[in-house]
């Protein structure tokens, strides 16, 4: 089977075409090690759930991993606790059924069914009891990753969870708790906290205030897409100016993962149809950039979404576009932060700017035809 671009889901190295991400797993290895509890927060189709299930191979020879997800629960899984509670319970079970969790031991498999056999995990402090038990009795120290945690936002039962993984770490000299925590979304833990509780004062208060600082720059580098084309080049015997197409993909993406793959995809499955589109070439490039900018997608979808719920991201992306304002790159500032935490905005030479032409040609095209809009003089 040919190895292909893939934009949707996971990707998986024996099917997709991928940037070379050792460098990566290593540094995240590091926070592992050191016992640190953290939080993969990056934008939306980022590759956080590749990461993720990468990272399983990459620690199992010396760590007893779970890796869950909160994707497709409903909200029932979150309104009581015991129903939360449970719901983890459910998760490792099947984590452990369907053979996701490496050389695990029998005894902690164990420890799970007879959890989830007699429902009898009904509140967070038989959860933790069961957490201790699975850490004391595992031959190797457990780490625990849940991606798509913004499936709780709303729900103050994930934050108590969290709060109870807190005082376990803060205990950890004496009691087995987690080697690590990793958790994985759009959102961090602190807007999380946000968008559940409706007092001012105390709104950013968060559980979550043990997490390490995740600096892993998960953004591809030119070097990073190079070594990509390379490996897609040899497969398919095509001939092409690797490092110049490399370049002038990163020039258009800023090295935003979803959109090198989207344009490399386009390519490839364009080649041979008699289009300037048809060739890896810097011609093909902007070829496929023009094709992008016209399709609609998730991404572009949730971009627009997200302007309209944030008015305060929206005022400042618009005086950026079209009054040409300058404004310092200021993470305090809710707007800016909330703007980088989405991927729209980044920092370059301490200005706040656009994260990348792509988005900055689409957002200037939205503004502009709702600017048209407005002018229609109905008659």
């Amino acid at each position: 089977m040919n190895r292909t671009f893939n934009i949707i889901g996971t990707c998986y190295p024996e099917e997709h075409y991928m940037v070379d991400m050792e460098r990566r797993l290593k540094e995240i290895e590091k926070l592992v090690d050191d016992r640190k509890y953290f939080t993969i927060n990056r934008a939306r189709q980022y590759g956080k759930t590749t990461l993720l299930n990468l990272m399983v191979q990459h620690l199992s020879s010396k760590y007893l991993v779970f890796s869950v997800s909160f994707e497709g629960l409903g909200d029932s899984a979150f309104e009581k606790e015991a129903s939360f509670c449970g719901m983890i319970c459910k998760l490792l079970y099947d984590a452990i059924r369907y053979d996701e969790v490496p050389a695990i031991e029998d005894s902690v498999k164990n420890i799970i069914y007879k959890a989830v056999r007699d429902d009898r995990i009904e509140d967070l402090f038989a959860l933790s009891a069961m957490i201790s038990e699975i850490c004391s009795e595992a031959g190797r120290p457990v780490v625990l990753m849940i991606d798509e945690v913004d499936q709780a936002s709303g729900h103050k039962v994930f934050l108590d969870f969290l709060g109870m993984l807190r005082s376990k770490y803060l205990k950890r000299t004496t009691r087995p708790v987690f080697q690590s925590v990793i958790l994985a979304g759009v959102y961090d833990i602190k807007n999380l906290r946000q968008r559940i509780r409706k007092d001012e004062e105390h709104q950013y208060n968060s559980p979550w205030n043990i997490a390490a600082d995740f600096c892993v720059d998960m953004s591809f580098t030119e070097a990073d897409i190079a070594g990509m084309l390379q490996d897609y080049a040899a497969d398919r015997n095509v001939e092409m100016e690797i490092h110049s197409i490399a370049a002038e993909i990163y020039g258009y993406t800023s090295g935003y993962p979803y959109l090198v793959s989207k344009i490399c995809k386009l390519i490839d499955e364009n080649r041979g149809n008699q289009t300037a589109m048809d060739s890896w070439s810097k011609e093909g490039v902007t070829e496929a950039v023009k094709v992008l900018l016209k399709e609609p997608g998730t991404l572009f979808d949730d971009m627009r979404k997200k302007i309209t719920d944030y008015p305060e991201l929206r005022k400042i992306i618009y005086a950026i576009l079209f009054r040409g304002e300058a404004y310092p790159y200021n993470p305090d500032n809710f707007a800016i932060d909330i703007g980088a935490m989405f991927g729209f905005i980044a920092d370059q030479d301490g200005q706040a700017v656009i994260a990348n032409r792509i988005f900055e040609t689409r957002l200037y095209n939205l503004f502009l035809s709702e600017e048209m809009m407005k002018s229609i003089i109905i008659i």
